[in-house]
């Protein structure tokens, strides 16, 4: 870009290009480079003249006059610079009155030498610019280097913030440059956009270099430009990479109803149809499942159910939840909370790993969830009918009632409002402070109670999981593998896999999705799982019969056995 360099160039070719190659309105830069000048030029030659910059667009160039007022007398020496009396007007051969402006160019240009000289010789008692004209040249010229220069830099960065401003809540593709107190700094092409430490995924690492594909989160102006910030970590970037793979979506098709994510470990994403004839799971899985994988591989791994989306919540969650099975379905309306009861070999599973299945089940869903085995609420059941039994006043009928108003031991009845317990068919009003003191005494009971069945179930559990393979069932050992349920096993063994081994040796995935009807997904699913059983299984094996070994061992027997 040509600059002013000297006080002579011709601003119009500058003015032309800037305004062409930026994008700036020329009319802009005019006006910002006449206000620069006059502040420049009052600087220069005083702040109290009465100045003013025009451009003269016939002569390429910033011309500068002052502005002197005609008074009958000169009575304030501040403004004197500003201003002539009528006597002196006269003399000088000029015919005015009071309150007249005269209006005298000042020359600050090498090549309007002569006619300053001639303006110092006529005017110079009356402009008293001599002295200050030597070096305002070159100032100007400066000065309009300066504007030019910023005012460019002001449009660069307003044009980058209306052009992603537009794109905010988009994806963007752009180049991994620099690191910064741990914040990514990524090349966008026109821009440079941040990914904060907040908004990166916790097993995610980049390279300067390294492609990173991103969410607008946000576009802020700042002093030093535009600031974009991305994020790798939102739920949105998880659905607009689908609204890129699927045209069913970006065609409006197939709607995302609802997304919940955990970057970096799983996903969900819940969604529907409008068109009958197209199913909006096989639509976001595509052909043996490349545009779920394209996602997948987008997000380095990361692993993403799609469920059906349901109007009727029960059938919602339970979708949300797979791949575990739901028996049955409890729903609290008042607090938006669903009580699940899974099979028992099923409970791990519906929880997830530290909990993740059930807490992307309650994101996606909206409803708070609660998730128990069988033989958790059987016993639930029995625990309530001891603890609410005890109480005065409460037969089998009461407790009953007492458990489907969500009363589960005599804490419940303690901590209740007395007011609600009186609403409640069956319990004497009268009788509800006798009841409550009653069932104070009993939280000691049933806190050691519970203590006690929390301590038989986990030496249950220990000695269950270290059962001997051998003296498991195939039906049990097929029960042991992650994923699999009641209803699976049966599909499977009416298929002809009755064993762990028959479904880790199954080298045709199509086959073992397609004969028992669990899916392709699943069967992947299922056949990793029955391979990793096999291994752990093998460990425990080896163990167990290291331990018999040494117990029935000579050294190992009783004294005088």
């Amino acid at each position: 870009m040509p600059t002013p360099a000297n006080p002579n160039i011709n601003l119009n070719l500058v003015l032309d290009q800037v305004a062409k190659d930026k994008g700036i309105d020329r009319s802009v830069l005019i006006a910002t480079l006449e206000d620069a000048m006059t502040t420049a030029a009052k600087k220069h030659f005083g702040q109290e003249r009465n100045l003013e910059a025009k451009y003269d667009p016939e002569k390429g160039v910033v011309e500068l006059f002052q502005a002197i007022t005609v008074v009958e007398q000169i009575t304030d020496p501040v403004q004197a610079v500003n201003q002539i009396s009528l006597d002196e007007a006269h003399k000088k051969g000029m015919e005015v009155e009071p309150g007249d402006e005269l209006v005298f160019q000042i020359f600050y240009r090498d090549e309007d030498a002569a006619e300053a000289k001639a303006q110092d010789d006529q005017y110079g008692d009356i402009l008293r610019l001599k002295t200050f004209r030597r070096g305002f040249g070159r100032i100007a010229a400066q000065t309009a280097k300066q504007v030019i220069l910023q005012r460019t830099r002001d449009a660069e960065r307003e044009n980058v913030f209306n052009e992603y401003r537009d794109r905010k809540n988009e994806i963007v593709t752009g180049i991994a440059r620099r690191f910064e107190r741990g914040n990514i700094i990524v090349d966008l092409g026109r821009a440079e956009a941040v990914l904060p430490v907040r908004e990166q995924v916790p097993r995610e690492t980049y390279r300067a270099g390294d492609r990173v594909q991103a969410y607008v989160l946000d576009v802020l102006r700042e002093s030093k430009g535009p600031q974009i910030v991305l994020s790798r970590a939102s739920v949105n970037l998880l659905t607009k990479l689908f609204e890129m793979e699927v045209p069913e979506i970006a065609e409006g098709i197939v709607v995302i109803e609802a997304a919940a994510r955990e970057p970096g470990g799983r996903a969900k994403i819940a969604v529907s149809s409008r068109d009958a004839d197209v199913d909006p799971v096989g639509a976001c899985v595509g052909m043996k499942g490349s545009r779920v994988q394209a996602v997948v591989q987008e997000l380095r791994g990361e692993k993403i159910d799609i469920v059906p989306y349901d109007e009727d919540p029960a059938r919602f969650v339970c979708a949300a939840l797979a791949p575990a099975e739901v028996s049955r379905v409890i729903i609290d309306e008042a607090n938006h909370a669903m009580e699940l009861i899974v099979p028992d070999d099923q409970l791990s599973l519906a929880i997830g790993r530290r909990g993740q299945n059930v807490r992307l089940a309650a994101q996606l869903t909206g409803w708070k969830l609660d998730i128990n085995s069988e033989s958790r609420v059987r016993e639930m059941r029995e625990f309530a009918n001891r603890s609410l039994g005890a109480l005065p006043g409460v037969n089998e009928m009461l407790v009953e009632t007492l458990y489907a108003h969500g009363f589960r031991r005599a804490k419940d009845i303690a901590e209740a409002n007395p007011e609600m317990l009186s609403q409640i068919p069956g319990v004497d009003p009268a009788r509800i402070p006798a009841m409550q003191e009653e069932a104070r005494k009993q939280m000691s009971v049933d806190d050691a109670e519970l203590s006690r069945m929390e301590r038989e179930r986990e030496q249950a559990r220990q000695a269950e999981a270290r059962r001997h393979p051998d003296e498991l069932s195939q039906t049990e050992r097929l029960a042991r593998v992650r994923g699999m349920g009641e209803k699976t096993i049966e599909q499977l063994s009416l298929a002809g896999y009755k064993t762990v081994e028959d479904l880790a040796n199954e080298k045709d995935l199509a086959k073992l999705g397609d004969v028992p009807g669990v899916g392709i997904k699943k069967a992947r699913q299922l056949k990793s799982a029955a391979e990793n059983y096999l291994v752990e299984e093998a460990k425990l094996r080896a163990e167990l019969n290291a331990e018999r070994g040494a117990s029935s061992s000579p050294a190992a027997q009783p004294a005088g056995a």
